[in-house]
């Protein structure tokens, strides 16, 4: 599998530990599932599927404590059957008013955050050859273009993107090597009514954490 390697940056992310119930709290790292998110932003098709293989973190870890204004608990998501209702009565009630459900929450998340990302795609068409998609992905993202504005973990945290050519002259990663614990991978649809998580054992070896394959031993449900 081809890799193509983007490096990105933000002011703020927040990667979500999933164990955390109330306030929320990040991981050190950019998860595989918020890396590959990124890919998808700048080229989703359903004939392909983006694999993250290699995380290189190139700033410090730094951390930031922030109080936030969010939607309260069951009021975020709007329900399907008023969805539904008002699709077939051509009216309907959908909105949300902040005021009547504003909540403060704490949250622990990383400022500062700059990483490269190698990942390739999986061909799932095969009618057709990976080059049409290779040529589409490099050149918007050359070009910096993107379907959605790419963010690290919440969408206000927007990440700002760029290709990287193996030959330029590249920033080295940080010297540390720490054990990240249990990470989520990603999510498996393998039942799209009820996604399930996947977690794998991530380390940082001198500031840069391989991903297992999907199919690995080493990423479990």
């Amino acid at each position: 599998m081809k890799t193509y390697c983007l490096e990105v940056r933000g002011d703020f992310a927040c990667f979500t530990r999933p164990e955390m119930k109330v306030e929320r709290v990040s991981y050190d790292v950019i998860t595989p599932s918020a890396a590959r998110a990124l890919f998808d932003a700048i080229l989703w098709k359903p004939a392909i599927r983006w694999h993250i293989r290699r995380i290189e973190v190139l700033n410090p870890i730094r951390w930031i404590n922030l109080r936030r204004n969010e939607l309260g608990l069951g009021r975020s998501v709007i329900s399907e059957r008023n969805v539904k209702t008002a699709m077939k009565q051509g009216k309907g009630q959908l909105g949300t008013y902040i005021e009547e459900c504003r909540q403060q929450r704490a949250g622990l998340f990383l400022r500062d955050v700059r990483y490269r990302l190698h990942g390739g795609f999986e061909l799932l068409d095969s009618s057709e050859g990976p080059e049409k998609y290779a040529e589409m992905f490099q050149r918007r993202a050359r070009k910096g273009q993107c379907f959605n504005q790419p963010y690290f973990g919440c969408r206000e945290f927007s990440a700002d993107f760029r290709l990287v050519d193996n030959s330029e002259d590249q920033t080295p990663p940080i010297p540390e090597t720490r054990d990240l614990g249990w990470m989520l991978y990603d999510l498996d649809y393998s039942n799209p009514a009820s996604p399930m998580p996947r977690f794998f054992h991530a380390r940082l070896e001198n500031g840069v954490i391989d991903v297992p394959v999907w199919e690995s031993e080493e990423v479990r449900g």
